[in-house]
């Protein structure tokens, strides 16, 4: 491309070359995701030592594994030796020590080269014991590993941010999900769903806190959904809850969008507001109220369920919808091609049917088998299509710019639709990516 990355971000516009460029994908590659705080999965994905889940961090494959003493460690998923890949499976235990079935090294479950067959070949070499290269023979860990409420995230980069720090006012994306569990703290649900998006990763991220779009985007999925509401109304019926979720995208104009906040932070993580309504005066829910006021007390659990949250985004890998325990991690594999996970969880105490809640959100909105998600996957390529032909330079994000309240370092939107999110990670962009 030859531009400037300096001259790729202005305030309110981003050159299209910042989504289509295969050489700015590759910094981003370095730059970024192999030196921020990415989230690698929950604690309860490996509940006894041995257990591992496999996972991409930026480029790298990536082991998070729980060791014998309870520690969660997240190693490269690569030998030392010749370079196989240790696991090939998604999840599974290990056992008491990690064998490669190339030449059968072993390691222990933090990684420590724990033996090398015929190991006298090596005698005299700088891989012997005491040898230059003898902490070679370990497996390579993360730079950093923290958790948070259960939340693991890996570092590559031995500098920066603690992971509280990056998190800042962010993380109440964790504990408005686990502090709505009677037993302040949630389960994985160990299954997933995995989305191949033909398009460059920022634009799933900047659809998250579009507040525009859904109104336009999902009108006619919300009307079939609505007709079915007002059919089942007529013969006397009452539509489920979880139909409501779908209903909403007809039943909420643009103008109520723009009632809602966007609230935008350091580091490019973001939040919408919004409560999601989920206080319906029905038996199931005055159940989870009870086990919350016995877990919490009356005054703190109205505090709890009063938490005004929407979505939460944490730049640029992690879309949070913690009012119904739902998590979207965004791995980039292209420039053109992005995977998302899309994970969901129990609220530990709560009763069950406020899980079967969550699963129906988790269905039919953020499945890959919902119209929902299909609206946004069809604007995405769209997008990404439209943006590599030479219809225009320039992707615009002029919507109230220089109309935000920003205080502290933190922008709060004019309106809901405001297009401070997208400005507010793009200005994260390019401090991550040295191009101030």
């Amino acid at each position: 491309m030859g531009m400037d990355l300096r001259q790729a971000v202005e305030a309110d516009r981003v050159h299209r070359h910042v989504y289509t460029d295969p050489g700015i994908f590759e910094q981003e590659m370095d730059r970024i995701f192999h030196r921020v705080w990415t989230y690698v999965g929950h604690e309860s994905q490996v509940r006894k030592p041995g257990d591992y889940w496999t996972v991409q961090v930026g480029r790298q494959p990536m082991i998070m594994i729980r060791h014998r003493d309870g520690t969660i460690h997240v190693l490269h998923n690569r030998c030392p030796h010749r370079g196989a890949m240790l696991f090939g499976n998604r999840s599974g235990n290990a056992g008491p020590t990690i064998t490669c079935s190339y030449h059968a090294w072993q390691f222990d479950t933090d990684g420590a080269c724990r033996m090398v067959p015929l190991s006298k070949g090596y005698d005299g070499t700088r891989l012997a014991p005491g040898g230059a290269d003898c902490h070679l023979r370990d497996m390579k860990r993360a730079a950093r590993v923290e958790s948070y409420r259960g939340f693991v995230f890996a570092n590559l980069a031995a500098d920066g941010p603690s992971l509280r720090e990056w998190l800042g006012d962010a993380r109440i994306a964790f504990d408005d999900m686990c502090d709505r569990a009677p037993a302040g703290e949630v389960e994985i649900v160990p299954n997933c769903f995995r989305v191949i998006q033909n398009s460059n990763w920022k634009i799933f991220l900047e659809n998250q806190l579009d507040a525009l779009h859904p109104a336009v985007t999902h009108e006619s999925t919300g009307k079939a959904a609505f007709d079915v509401e007002e059919e089942m109304k007529k013969r006397g019926g009452h539509a489920p809850l979880s139909y409501h979720y779908m209903s909403a995208f007809y039943t909420t104009p643009i103008a109520k969008w723009d009632q809602f906040q966007t609230l935008n932070y350091p580091h490019g993580h973001c939040i919408l507001t919004g409560y999601m309504g989920l206080r319906p005066r029905d038996p199931d829910t005055l159940a989870y109220e009870e086990a919350m006021k016995q877990a919490y007390g009356e005054k703190r659990m109205e505090e709890i369920l009063g938490v005004n949250i929407h979505h939460v985004l944490l730049y640029p890998g992690l879309s949070v919808q913690s009012p119904l325990q739902q998590l979207r991690a965004v791995r980039p594999l292209g420039v053109d091609k992005t995977l998302t996970e899309i994970w969901h969880f129990r609220l530990k105490g709560a009763p069950e049917a406020m899980y079967r809640r969550a699963l129906g959100y988790y269905n039919l909105v953020n499945s890959p088998a919902t119209l929902i998600n299909a609206d946004d996957l069809w604007n995405f390529w769209k997008i990404h299509q439209g943006l590599a032909s030479d219809g225009g330079e320039w992707v615009s994000f002029h919507r109230n710019a220089g109309q935000d309240l920003e205080e502290g370092g933190v922008v709060t939107s004019c309106i809901g639709t405001s297009e401070a999110p997208m400005r507010n990670q793009f200005r994260a962009w390019v401090d991550y990516m040295g191009a101030r």
